[in-house]
Protein backbone atom coordinates (compact mmCIF):
# COMPACT_ATOMS: atom_id res chain seq x y z
CA UNK A 1 0.00 0.00 0.00
CA UNK A 2 2.96 2.31 1.17
CA UNK A 3 4.42 1.34 -2.76
CA UNK A 4 1.32 2.56 -4.19
CA UNK A 5 1.36 6.10 -2.31
CA UNK A 6 4.96 6.30 -3.44
CA UNK A 7 4.33 5.49 -6.47
CA UNK A 8 1.32 8.06 -7.09
CA UNK A 9 2.31 10.91 -9.25
CA UNK A 10 1.28 14.48 -7.49
CA UNK A 11 -0.29 16.98 -9.65
CA UNK A 12 0.78 20.16 -8.64
CA UNK A 13 -0.40 22.00 -12.27
CA UNK A 14 -3.36 23.37 -13.38
CA UNK A 15 -5.96 21.20 -14.86
CA UNK A 16 -5.60 20.77 -18.29
CA UNK A 17 -2.41 21.55 -18.85
CA UNK A 18 -0.10 19.04 -20.83
CA UNK A 19 3.55 17.71 -20.16
CA UNK A 20 5.86 15.81 -21.78
CA UNK A 21 8.78 14.35 -20.24
CA UNK A 22 12.36 13.46 -20.55
CA UNK A 23 13.14 11.46 -23.52
CA UNK A 24 9.87 12.10 -25.29
CA UNK A 25 10.29 15.82 -24.54
CA UNK A 26 13.82 15.69 -26.72
CA UNK A 27 12.39 13.33 -29.15
CA UNK A 28 9.82 15.57 -30.05
CA UNK A 29 12.33 19.04 -30.30
CA UNK A 30 14.51 17.01 -32.07
CA UNK A 31 12.08 16.34 -34.78
CA UNK A 32 10.28 19.64 -34.95
CA UNK A 33 13.75 21.30 -35.43
CA UNK A 34 14.55 18.68 -38.10
CA UNK A 35 11.52 19.36 -39.92
CA UNK A 36 12.43 23.08 -40.21
CA UNK A 37 15.41 22.33 -41.43
CA UNK A 38 13.79 20.17 -44.17
CA UNK A 39 12.02 22.68 -45.34
CA UNK A 40 14.71 24.93 -46.19
CA UNK A 41 17.03 22.45 -47.55
CA UNK A 42 16.13 21.77 -50.63
CA UNK A 43 16.76 26.09 -51.08
CA UNK A 44 20.68 25.72 -50.38
CA UNK A 45 23.21 26.36 -53.32
CA UNK A 46 22.91 27.48 -56.84
CA UNK A 47 20.41 24.81 -57.55
CA UNK A 48 18.61 25.19 -54.99
CA UNK A 49 14.64 25.54 -55.43
CA UNK A 50 12.56 28.94 -54.59
CA UNK A 51 9.49 28.30 -52.20
CA UNK A 52 5.99 30.14 -52.93
CA UNK A 53 4.67 31.83 -49.69
CA UNK A 54 1.19 32.86 -49.36
CA UNK A 55 0.30 34.49 -46.48
CA UNK A 56 -3.43 35.30 -44.67
CA UNK A 57 -4.08 38.39 -46.64
CA UNK A 58 -3.20 36.37 -49.83
CA UNK A 59 0.15 38.03 -50.79
CA UNK A 60 2.94 36.09 -52.13
CA UNK A 61 6.63 35.74 -51.15
CA UNK A 62 9.14 34.09 -53.45
CA UNK A 63 12.25 33.24 -52.41
CA UNK A 64 15.40 30.64 -51.31
CA UNK A 65 16.82 33.14 -48.50
CA UNK A 66 16.18 30.88 -45.57
CA UNK A 67 15.46 33.49 -43.13
CA UNK A 68 13.42 35.18 -45.49
CA UNK A 69 11.11 31.28 -45.90
CA UNK A 70 11.55 30.98 -42.10
CA UNK A 71 10.01 34.46 -41.07
CA UNK A 72 6.92 33.74 -43.24
CA UNK A 73 6.20 30.37 -42.16
CA UNK A 74 4.42 31.44 -38.82
CA UNK A 75 6.17 28.89 -37.22
CA UNK A 76 4.07 28.14 -33.90
CA UNK A 77 5.97 25.41 -32.03
CA UNK A 78 8.63 27.02 -29.37
CA UNK A 79 11.47 24.51 -30.77
CA UNK A 80 10.79 25.65 -34.14
CA UNK A 81 11.08 29.15 -33.06
CA UNK A 82 14.22 28.58 -31.72
CA UNK A 83 15.37 27.52 -35.08
CA UNK A 84 14.06 30.66 -36.54
CA UNK A 85 15.72 32.43 -34.28
CA UNK A 86 19.38 30.64 -35.80
CA UNK A 87 18.29 32.10 -39.05
CA UNK A 88 17.44 35.52 -38.19
CA UNK A 89 20.95 35.99 -35.90
CA UNK A 90 22.58 34.51 -39.12
CA UNK A 91 21.11 37.45 -41.07
CA UNK A 92 21.91 39.87 -38.44
CA UNK A 93 25.31 39.23 -37.82
CA UNK A 94 26.25 38.51 -41.49
CA UNK A 95 23.91 38.72 -43.61
CA UNK A 96 23.99 35.58 -45.85
CA UNK A 97 24.25 31.66 -44.63
CA UNK A 98 21.17 31.59 -42.94
CA UNK A 99 19.91 28.44 -45.13
CA UNK A 100 22.98 26.80 -43.86
CA UNK A 101 22.98 27.56 -40.57
CA UNK A 102 19.58 26.26 -39.86
CA UNK A 103 20.45 23.06 -42.07
CA UNK A 104 23.56 22.66 -39.92
CA UNK A 105 21.29 22.68 -36.65
CA UNK A 106 18.97 20.06 -37.65
CA UNK A 107 22.23 17.87 -38.88
CA UNK A 108 24.07 18.55 -35.48
CA UNK A 109 20.35 17.37 -33.37
CA UNK A 110 19.36 14.40 -36.21
CA UNK A 111 22.93 12.99 -35.64
CA UNK A 112 22.24 13.40 -31.12
CA UNK A 113 19.44 11.83 -31.09
CA UNK A 114 21.50 8.51 -32.88
CA UNK A 115 23.51 9.03 -29.64
CA UNK A 116 20.66 9.17 -27.87
CA UNK A 117 19.74 6.14 -28.86
CA UNK A 118 22.77 4.58 -27.78
CA UNK A 119 22.04 5.04 -23.96
CA UNK A 120 25.29 8.35 -24.32
CA UNK A 121 24.25 10.97 -21.77
CA UNK A 122 22.75 14.33 -23.29
CA UNK A 123 25.37 16.51 -21.19
CA UNK A 124 27.92 14.57 -22.53
CA UNK A 125 26.58 15.02 -26.02
CA UNK A 126 26.67 18.91 -25.48
CA UNK A 127 30.27 18.84 -23.84
CA UNK A 128 30.98 16.84 -26.90
CA UNK A 129 29.35 19.71 -29.49
CA UNK A 130 31.09 22.55 -27.37
CA UNK A 131 34.43 20.91 -27.75
CA UNK A 132 33.73 20.36 -31.61
CA UNK A 133 32.73 23.97 -32.34
CA UNK A 134 35.36 25.23 -30.63
CA UNK A 135 38.06 23.16 -32.50
CA UNK A 136 36.03 23.37 -35.66
CA UNK A 137 36.47 27.53 -35.29
CA UNK A 138 40.24 27.19 -35.10
CA UNK A 139 40.58 24.87 -37.87
CA UNK A 140 38.23 27.60 -39.95
CA UNK A 141 40.73 30.49 -38.83
CA UNK A 142 44.04 28.50 -39.75
CA UNK A 143 42.26 27.04 -43.73
CA UNK A 144 41.06 31.17 -44.33
CA UNK A 145 43.05 32.99 -46.70
CA UNK A 146 43.58 36.95 -46.34
CA UNK A 147 41.83 40.13 -47.89
CA UNK A 148 42.59 43.58 -48.09
CA UNK A 149 40.24 46.14 -48.16
CA UNK A 150 41.36 47.18 -51.94
CA UNK A 151 40.57 43.31 -53.36
CA UNK A 152 37.92 44.40 -55.42
CA UNK A 153 38.15 41.41 -57.42
CA UNK A 154 37.70 38.85 -54.52
CA UNK A 155 35.41 41.40 -53.00
CA UNK A 156 32.75 40.59 -56.15
CA UNK A 157 33.91 37.19 -56.57
CA UNK A 158 32.10 37.29 -52.98
CA UNK A 159 29.12 39.35 -53.65
CA UNK A 160 28.21 36.90 -56.69
CA UNK A 161 28.97 33.54 -54.22
CA UNK A 162 26.47 35.58 -52.18
CA UNK A 163 23.53 36.30 -54.93
CA UNK A 164 24.08 33.08 -56.60
CA UNK A 165 21.10 30.81 -56.44
CA UNK A 166 18.65 33.97 -56.61
CA UNK A 167 17.41 35.49 -59.70
CA UNK A 168 20.01 38.13 -59.28
CA UNK A 169 22.55 36.26 -60.26
CA UNK A 170 22.73 36.55 -63.59
CA UNK A 171 23.63 40.07 -63.52
CA UNK A 172 27.04 40.33 -62.66
CA UNK A 173 26.56 44.21 -62.48
CA UNK A 174 24.51 43.75 -59.45
CA UNK A 175 28.02 42.42 -57.57
CA UNK A 176 30.24 45.53 -58.72
CA UNK A 177 27.11 47.81 -57.24
CA UNK A 178 27.33 45.80 -53.99
CA UNK A 179 31.48 45.94 -53.55
CA UNK A 180 31.62 49.83 -55.08
CA UNK A 181 28.50 51.01 -52.34
CA UNK A 182 30.41 48.71 -49.33
CA UNK A 183 33.71 50.77 -50.12
CA UNK A 184 32.29 53.92 -50.66
CA UNK A 185 30.78 54.17 -47.18
CA UNK A 186 33.54 52.57 -45.45
CA UNK A 187 35.07 55.03 -43.22
CA UNK A 188 38.61 54.15 -41.90
CA UNK A 189 39.68 54.84 -38.00
CA UNK A 190 42.52 53.35 -35.90
CA UNK A 191 43.65 51.43 -39.29
CA UNK A 192 40.79 49.70 -39.04
CA UNK A 193 37.18 49.91 -41.57
CA UNK A 194 34.07 50.49 -40.14
CA UNK A 195 30.88 50.13 -42.28
CA UNK A 196 27.52 50.97 -41.83
CA UNK A 197 25.24 49.21 -44.01
CA UNK A 198 21.94 51.68 -42.88
CA UNK A 199 24.27 54.39 -44.87
CA UNK A 200 23.49 51.91 -47.85
CA UNK A 201 19.89 52.81 -49.45
CA UNK A 202 17.83 50.57 -51.42
CA UNK A 203 15.15 51.85 -53.17
CA UNK A 204 13.25 49.39 -56.21
CA UNK A 205 11.39 50.54 -58.81
CA UNK A 206 9.79 47.98 -61.32
CA UNK A 207 10.01 48.46 -65.10
CA UNK A 208 13.46 48.07 -67.26
CA UNK A 209 15.44 45.18 -66.41
CA UNK A 210 17.53 44.01 -63.64
CA UNK A 211 20.74 45.29 -66.00
CA UNK A 212 19.57 48.72 -65.56
CA UNK A 213 20.13 48.81 -61.90
CA UNK A 214 22.51 51.76 -60.34
CA UNK A 215 24.53 53.15 -58.00
CA UNK A 216 24.16 56.83 -57.19
CA UNK A 217 26.88 58.33 -55.17
CA UNK A 218 24.25 60.11 -52.72
CA UNK A 219 20.20 59.80 -52.16
CA UNK A 220 17.56 59.21 -54.21
CA UNK A 221 13.99 60.31 -52.82
CA UNK A 222 10.81 58.73 -53.50
CA UNK A 223 9.33 61.65 -53.49
CA UNK A 224 8.41 64.88 -55.91
CA UNK A 225 8.98 68.46 -55.78
CA UNK A 226 5.95 70.05 -53.98
CA UNK A 227 5.43 73.16 -56.08
CA UNK A 228 4.80 73.27 -60.21
CA UNK A 229 6.51 76.75 -60.22
CA UNK A 230 10.20 75.37 -58.47
CA UNK A 231 12.79 74.46 -60.55
CA UNK A 232 13.32 70.63 -61.81
CA UNK A 233 17.24 71.07 -61.98
CA UNK A 234 19.68 72.52 -59.39
CA UNK A 235 23.25 72.44 -60.23
CA UNK A 236 26.11 72.89 -57.45
CA UNK A 237 23.09 72.97 -54.84
CA UNK A 238 23.50 73.93 -50.88
CA UNK A 239 20.97 72.13 -48.94
CA UNK A 240 19.15 72.50 -46.23
CA UNK A 241 18.30 69.81 -44.21
CA UNK A 242 15.20 70.85 -41.84
CA UNK A 243 13.20 68.94 -39.33
CA UNK A 244 10.96 71.33 -38.25
CA UNK A 245 7.10 72.29 -40.36
CA UNK A 246 6.93 75.17 -42.57
CA UNK A 247 3.97 75.57 -41.38
CA UNK A 248 2.10 77.94 -38.54
CA UNK A 249 2.02 76.05 -35.41
CA UNK A 250 -1.42 75.70 -33.22
CA UNK A 251 -1.02 76.36 -29.81
CA UNK A 252 -0.99 73.39 -27.57
CA UNK A 253 -3.67 74.82 -25.25
CA UNK A 254 -7.19 75.75 -26.39
CA UNK A 255 -6.99 79.41 -27.64
CA UNK A 256 -9.86 81.96 -28.47
CA UNK A 257 -9.40 84.25 -30.77
CA UNK A 258 -12.55 86.79 -31.59
CA UNK A 259 -12.40 88.59 -35.18
CA UNK A 260 -15.13 91.30 -34.88
CA UNK A 261 -14.46 93.03 -38.20
CA UNK A 262 -13.06 92.17 -41.77
CA UNK A 263 -10.09 94.65 -40.94
CA UNK A 264 -9.03 92.23 -38.08
CA UNK A 265 -9.51 89.29 -39.83
CA UNK A 266 -7.21 90.93 -43.03
CA UNK A 267 -4.44 91.77 -40.55
CA UNK A 268 -4.81 87.74 -39.06
CA UNK A 269 -3.99 86.51 -42.06
CA UNK A 270 -1.29 89.05 -43.07
CA UNK A 271 0.61 88.20 -39.77
CA UNK A 272 0.43 84.32 -40.80
CA UNK A 273 1.72 85.60 -44.31
CA UNK A 274 4.39 87.37 -42.56
CA UNK A 275 5.36 84.87 -40.48
CA UNK A 276 5.74 82.36 -43.26
CA UNK A 277 7.40 84.79 -45.31
CA UNK A 278 10.00 85.58 -42.71
CA UNK A 279 10.70 81.85 -42.72
CA UNK A 280 11.53 82.02 -46.05
CA UNK A 281 13.55 84.63 -45.95
CA UNK A 282 16.07 83.02 -43.54
CA UNK A 283 16.48 80.18 -45.67
CA UNK A 284 16.99 81.99 -48.42
CA UNK A 285 19.37 84.06 -46.57
CA UNK A 286 21.69 81.07 -45.82
CA UNK A 287 22.30 80.87 -49.51
CA UNK A 288 20.34 77.39 -49.63
CA UNK A 289 18.84 76.44 -52.85
CA UNK A 290 17.03 73.11 -51.93
CA UNK A 291 14.92 72.47 -48.97
CA UNK A 292 14.41 68.79 -48.06
CA UNK A 293 12.12 68.97 -44.85
CA UNK A 294 11.00 66.19 -42.80
CA UNK A 295 7.92 67.31 -42.05
CA UNK A 296 4.68 69.27 -43.63
CA UNK A 297 5.05 72.67 -45.67
CA UNK A 298 2.41 75.08 -45.89
CA UNK A 299 1.02 76.11 -49.37
CA UNK A 300 1.85 79.35 -48.87
CA UNK A 301 5.55 78.58 -48.22
CA UNK A 302 5.78 76.58 -50.82
CA UNK A 303 4.65 79.64 -52.97
CA UNK A 304 7.66 82.07 -51.53
CA UNK A 305 9.47 79.35 -52.13
CA UNK A 306 8.83 78.73 -55.67
CA UNK A 307 9.19 82.46 -55.90
CA UNK A 308 13.10 82.92 -54.51
CA UNK A 309 13.67 79.82 -57.39
CA UNK A 310 13.92 77.27 -54.59
CA UNK A 311 13.48 73.57 -55.15
CA UNK A 312 11.50 71.90 -52.26
CA UNK A 313 11.10 68.22 -51.01
CA UNK A 314 8.35 67.40 -47.76
CA UNK A 315 7.68 64.92 -45.76
CA UNK A 316 11.11 62.96 -46.22
CA UNK A 317 11.50 60.20 -43.61
CA UNK A 318 14.15 60.47 -40.63
CA UNK A 319 16.31 57.81 -41.76
CA UNK A 320 16.45 59.24 -45.64
CA UNK A 321 17.29 62.98 -43.63
CA UNK A 322 20.16 61.67 -41.55
CA UNK A 323 21.47 59.43 -44.79
CA UNK A 324 21.55 62.91 -46.67
CA UNK A 325 23.44 64.42 -43.65
CA UNK A 326 26.20 62.19 -43.86
CA UNK A 327 26.43 62.53 -47.48
CA UNK A 328 26.06 66.02 -48.47
CA UNK A 329 28.41 67.26 -45.36
CA UNK A 330 24.78 69.04 -43.87
CA UNK A 331 23.57 69.38 -40.37
CA UNK A 332 19.68 68.84 -39.52
CA UNK A 333 18.23 72.13 -38.23
CA UNK A 334 15.28 72.04 -35.86
CA UNK A 335 14.77 75.63 -36.09
CA UNK A 336 14.49 77.81 -39.02
CA UNK A 337 15.50 80.89 -37.51
CA UNK A 338 19.17 79.75 -36.75
CA UNK A 339 20.12 78.53 -40.05
CA UNK A 340 23.35 79.28 -41.44
CA UNK A 341 25.91 78.62 -44.34
CA UNK A 342 27.72 76.55 -42.33
CA UNK A 343 24.80 74.79 -41.83
CA UNK A 344 24.40 73.43 -45.60
CA UNK A 345 24.81 70.29 -47.33
CA UNK A 346 26.58 70.16 -50.73
CA UNK A 347 25.67 68.55 -53.61
CA UNK A 348 26.64 68.59 -57.97
CA UNK A 349 23.11 68.35 -58.80
CA UNK A 350 19.40 67.94 -57.48
CA UNK A 351 16.96 66.89 -59.94
CA UNK A 352 13.34 65.19 -60.16
CA UNK A 353 13.48 62.54 -62.89
CA UNK A 354 10.81 60.27 -63.78
CA UNK A 355 11.12 56.49 -63.18
CA UNK A 356 7.75 53.75 -63.49
CA UNK A 357 5.39 56.27 -63.84
CA UNK A 358 6.87 57.89 -60.40
CA UNK A 359 8.75 60.89 -59.71
CA UNK A 360 11.59 60.74 -58.11
CA UNK A 361 14.34 63.38 -56.56
CA UNK A 362 18.03 62.57 -57.40
CA UNK A 363 20.46 63.85 -54.92
CA UNK A 364 23.64 63.10 -56.57
CA UNK A 365 27.50 63.82 -56.93
CA UNK A 366 27.86 64.62 -52.80
CA UNK A 367 30.93 66.30 -52.00
CA UNK A 368 31.62 62.93 -49.43
CA UNK A 369 29.27 60.42 -50.42
CA UNK A 370 29.67 57.98 -46.96
CA UNK A 371 25.95 56.86 -47.89
CA UNK A 372 24.57 55.82 -51.72
CA UNK A 373 21.52 54.22 -53.15
CA UNK A 374 21.32 51.38 -55.02
CA UNK A 375 18.19 51.98 -57.12
CA UNK A 376 17.37 48.47 -58.28
CA UNK A 377 15.04 47.98 -61.83
CA UNK A 378 13.33 44.69 -62.50
CA UNK A 379 10.18 43.46 -64.77
CA UNK A 380 8.01 42.65 -61.83
CA UNK A 381 7.17 43.20 -58.20
CA UNK A 382 8.37 39.79 -57.25
CA UNK A 383 12.01 40.00 -59.19
CA UNK A 384 13.18 43.51 -57.48
CA UNK A 385 12.07 41.83 -54.00
CA UNK A 386 13.92 39.06 -54.68
CA UNK A 387 17.22 41.22 -56.02
CA UNK A 388 16.77 43.48 -52.73
CA UNK A 389 16.96 40.32 -50.66
CA UNK A 390 19.85 39.15 -52.71
CA UNK A 391 21.85 42.74 -52.65
CA UNK A 392 21.50 42.35 -48.70
CA UNK A 393 22.83 39.43 -48.62
CA UNK A 394 25.99 40.16 -50.92
CA UNK A 395 26.10 43.58 -48.79
CA UNK A 396 26.39 41.94 -45.60
CA UNK A 397 28.69 39.14 -47.41
CA UNK A 398 31.00 41.84 -48.67
CA UNK A 399 31.36 43.76 -45.36
CA UNK A 400 31.73 41.02 -43.21
CA UNK A 401 35.40 39.36 -45.08
CA UNK A 402 36.05 43.76 -45.25
CA UNK A 403 36.00 43.92 -40.92
CA UNK A 404 37.44 40.24 -40.75
CA UNK A 405 40.21 40.16 -43.38
CA UNK A 406 39.73 36.95 -44.01
CA UNK A 407 37.71 34.38 -46.75
CA UNK A 408 37.00 30.97 -47.31
CA UNK A 409 35.42 28.78 -50.30
CA UNK A 410 32.00 27.54 -50.29
CA UNK A 411 30.71 24.66 -52.47
CA UNK A 412 30.97 22.64 -49.12
CA UNK A 413 34.62 22.70 -49.52
CA UNK A 414 35.21 24.66 -46.11
CA UNK A 415 32.43 22.12 -44.56
CA UNK A 416 34.53 18.83 -45.58
CA UNK A 417 37.94 20.18 -44.37
CA UNK A 418 36.39 20.76 -41.06
CA UNK A 419 34.61 17.48 -41.04
CA UNK A 420 38.42 15.46 -41.92
CA UNK A 421 39.96 17.59 -38.69
CA UNK A 422 37.42 17.72 -36.33
CA UNK A 423 37.80 13.64 -37.21
CA UNK A 424 41.33 13.34 -36.66
CA UNK A 425 40.77 15.82 -33.02
CA UNK A 426 38.11 13.20 -32.05
CA UNK A 427 40.48 10.53 -31.82
CA UNK A 428 43.02 12.53 -29.40
CA UNK A 429 40.11 12.97 -26.72
CA UNK A 430 38.87 10.55 -24.33
CA UNK A 431 36.21 9.33 -23.05
CA UNK A 432 32.41 9.34 -24.65
CA UNK A 433 33.35 12.89 -25.49
CA UNK A 434 34.76 11.87 -29.22
CA UNK A 435 31.52 10.03 -29.81
CA UNK A 436 29.58 13.46 -29.77
CA UNK A 437 32.86 14.89 -32.17
CA UNK A 438 32.79 12.51 -34.58
CA UNK A 439 28.89 13.19 -34.95
CA UNK A 440 29.39 16.68 -35.23
CA UNK A 441 31.85 16.19 -38.11
CA UNK A 442 29.11 14.15 -39.54
CA UNK A 443 26.59 17.23 -39.45
CA UNK A 444 29.08 19.28 -41.28
CA UNK A 445 29.16 16.52 -44.05
CA UNK A 446 25.20 17.45 -44.60
CA UNK A 447 26.55 20.60 -46.54
CA UNK A 448 28.20 19.32 -48.76
CA UNK A 449 25.82 16.65 -49.83
CA UNK A 450 22.88 18.80 -49.89
CA UNK A 451 24.58 20.49 -52.11
CA UNK A 452 24.99 17.23 -54.51
CA UNK A 453 21.50 15.90 -53.95
CA UNK A 454 20.24 19.85 -55.41
CA UNK A 455 22.66 19.38 -58.52
CA UNK A 456 21.55 15.77 -59.08
CA UNK A 457 24.26 14.08 -58.07
CA UNK A 458 24.99 10.93 -55.87
CA UNK A 459 25.43 12.41 -52.64
CA UNK A 460 27.78 9.23 -51.05
CA UNK A 461 29.78 9.06 -54.40
CA UNK A 462 30.51 12.64 -53.78
CA UNK A 463 31.33 12.81 -50.04
CA UNK A 464 33.55 9.72 -50.67
CA UNK A 465 35.02 11.61 -53.91
CA UNK A 466 36.05 14.60 -51.14
CA UNK A 467 37.08 12.95 -48.57
CA UNK A 468 39.97 10.85 -50.91
CA UNK A 469 40.81 14.43 -52.54
CA UNK A 470 41.04 16.84 -49.49
CA UNK A 471 44.02 14.54 -47.84
CA UNK A 472 46.31 16.46 -50.38
CA UNK A 473 47.68 19.71 -49.93
CA UNK A 474 45.25 21.93 -52.03
CA UNK A 475 42.59 19.05 -51.29
CA UNK A 476 41.35 22.19 -48.65
CA UNK A 477 39.69 24.26 -52.10
CA UNK A 478 37.55 21.29 -53.46
CA UNK A 479 33.81 21.00 -52.87
CA UNK A 480 31.20 20.17 -55.43
CA UNK A 481 30.78 21.75 -58.74
CA UNK A 482 27.13 21.92 -58.98
CA UNK A 483 27.05 22.90 -63.00
CA UNK A 484 29.09 20.30 -64.01
CA UNK A 485 28.24 17.81 -61.17
CA UNK A 486 31.66 17.35 -60.43
CA UNK A 487 34.67 18.16 -57.68
CA UNK A 488 35.99 20.77 -58.22
CA UNK A 489 38.45 23.53 -57.27
CA UNK A 490 36.35 26.27 -55.81
CA UNK A 491 39.51 28.99 -56.36
CA UNK A 492 39.08 28.27 -59.98
CA UNK A 493 35.10 28.66 -60.13
CA UNK A 494 35.37 31.49 -57.72
CA UNK A 495 33.01 30.69 -54.89
CA UNK A 496 34.35 32.80 -52.01
CA UNK A 497 32.70 33.27 -48.75
CA UNK A 498 33.31 35.62 -45.52
CA UNK A 499 35.00 33.48 -42.67
CA UNK A 500 32.51 35.38 -40.74
CA UNK A 501 29.70 32.99 -42.33
CA UNK A 502 31.15 29.86 -41.22
CA UNK A 503 32.26 30.78 -37.87
CA UNK A 504 28.66 32.26 -37.20
CA UNK A 505 26.53 29.39 -38.43
CA UNK A 506 28.96 27.01 -36.44
CA UNK A 507 28.24 29.14 -33.43
CA UNK A 508 24.55 29.76 -33.64
CA UNK A 509 23.67 26.00 -34.93
CA UNK A 510 25.68 24.53 -32.17
CA UNK A 511 24.36 26.58 -29.34
CA UNK A 512 20.59 25.56 -30.66
CA UNK A 513 21.24 22.10 -30.96
CA UNK A 514 23.01 22.02 -27.25
CA UNK A 515 20.28 24.20 -25.60
CA UNK A 516 17.59 21.76 -27.04
CA UNK A 517 19.56 19.06 -25.98
CA UNK A 518 19.15 20.38 -21.94
CA UNK A 519 15.10 20.08 -22.22
CA UNK A 520 13.76 17.02 -20.54
CA UNK A 521 11.06 18.18 -19.45
CA UNK A 522 8.13 20.18 -21.52
CA UNK A 523 5.13 21.95 -19.77
CA UNK A 524 1.92 23.69 -21.73
CA UNK A 525 -0.55 25.77 -19.97
CA UNK A 526 -4.02 24.91 -20.30
CA UNK A 527 -4.71 27.79 -22.30
CA UNK A 528 -4.32 28.22 -26.22
CA UNK A 529 -1.58 25.45 -25.68
CA UNK A 530 0.38 24.22 -28.79
CA UNK A 531 1.65 21.55 -26.81
CA UNK A 532 2.03 18.64 -29.89
CA UNK A 533 -0.52 15.66 -28.74
CA UNK A 534 -0.05 11.92 -28.07
CA UNK A 535 3.64 12.54 -28.03
CA UNK A 536 3.77 13.93 -31.60
CA UNK A 537 4.56 17.51 -32.99
CA UNK A 538 1.65 19.38 -34.18
CA UNK A 539 3.13 20.18 -37.68
CA UNK A 540 0.08 22.51 -38.78
CA UNK A 541 1.71 25.37 -36.67
CA UNK A 542 4.32 25.04 -39.20
CA UNK A 543 2.45 25.78 -42.06
CA UNK A 544 3.34 22.40 -43.52
CA UNK A 545 0.16 20.49 -43.08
Amino acid sequence: MTDNKANQQMMFLPEGSRRVLGRDAQRINILIAKAVANAVKSTLGPKGMDKMLVDDMGDVTISNDGATILGEMQIDHPAGKMMVEVAKTQDREVGDGTTSAVILAGGLLQKAESLLDDEIHPSIIINGYRMAEKKAKDIANEIADGLSFDDTKTLRKIAMTSMTGKSAEAEARLSDLVVEAVQTVAEKEDGKYHIDLDHVKIEKKTGASLHESELIKGIVLDKEIVHSGMPRHVENAKIALIDAALEIKETETDAKIEITSPDQLQAFLDQEEGMLKKMVENIQKSGATVVVCQKGIDDLAQHFLAKAGVLAVRRVKQSDLQKLAKSTGGKIISRIQDITKEDLGHAKSVSEKKIAGDNMVFIEGCKNPKAVTILVRGGTQHVIDEAERALTDALGAVTSSIKDGKTVTGGGSTEIEIAMQLQEYAKNVGGREQLAINAFAEALEIIPKTLAETAGMDPIDTLVGLRARHKGKEGKYLGVNVHDSKIDDMRKLNVVEPLRIKTQALSSASEVAQMLLRIDDIIAASSGSKMPKGGMPDMSGMGMD
